[in-house]
């Protein structure tokens, strides 16, 4: 079932929230409804009616990146080299965690507010499943490894690169994917 159209003002609302949201998120402010109405110049119950829970906000914020990874993850998967699909792939969300502030936290929730963050999620682990799948079966993976291990693992970097506030997201990044390449040696077969 799909939602009507917003009418323009309301539409130009709900960006406008999004927009001073996505601020507060990348300039690490907690994400208080009350304060986004505030700084957009928007009343609060316009802002409770477009998002009624900060989570619902920060899934919003998040999805574009999320949908983004998954494309990543999806035409990985059609990749013709295991290896190289893997590979890129963890970079590609290595570089999410550390330079999208809205998507470990939506990552790391128990539960989802939107239905379509949820989809995205199962989406996600089941591609990236596959990608490891893939890896194992061609040999070019240790094949004790699954997917409840490289998680921690990929939590692991992305911490470690954080740990270096001072960098900014692209040097974090930078960082991460040093990381990364240092634990896909590790794992790697020939």
């Amino acid at each position: 079932m799909s939602t009507p159209p917003l009418r323009k003002d309301a539409a130009q609302n709900r960006n406008r929230i999004i927009e001073i949201a996505r601020r507060y998120v990348d300039d690490g402010r907690p994400l208080q409804l009350n304060d986004v109405a505030r700084t957009a110049s928007i009343g609060v119950a316009t802002v409770y009616r477009h998002f009624p829970t900060p989570e619902a906000l920060l899934e919003t914020i998040a999805l574009p990146t999320i949908e983004k990874l998954l494309q990543q993850a999806e035409h990985a998967v059609a990749g013709d080299d295991p290896w190289i699909a893997l590979r890129e792939f963890l970079a590609a969300a290595i570089e999410v965690l550390l330079t999208d502030p809205a998507v470990p936290p939506v990552f790391a929730a128990a539960t989802d507010t939107l239905e379509h963050t949820g989809e995205l999620k199962r989406r996600l682990a089941t591609a990236f499943a596959e990608l490891l799948a893939h890896a194992r079966a061609a040999g070019v993976i240790d094949p004790g490894v699954t997917e409840s291990d490289m998680t921690p693992l990929m939590c692991g970097i992305a911490y470690a690169a954080n740990i270096h506030s001072a960098l900014d997201p692209t040097e974090r990044a930078t960082l991460g994917l040093r990381y990364l390449d240092l634990l896909l040696t590790g794992l790697h077969r020939s």
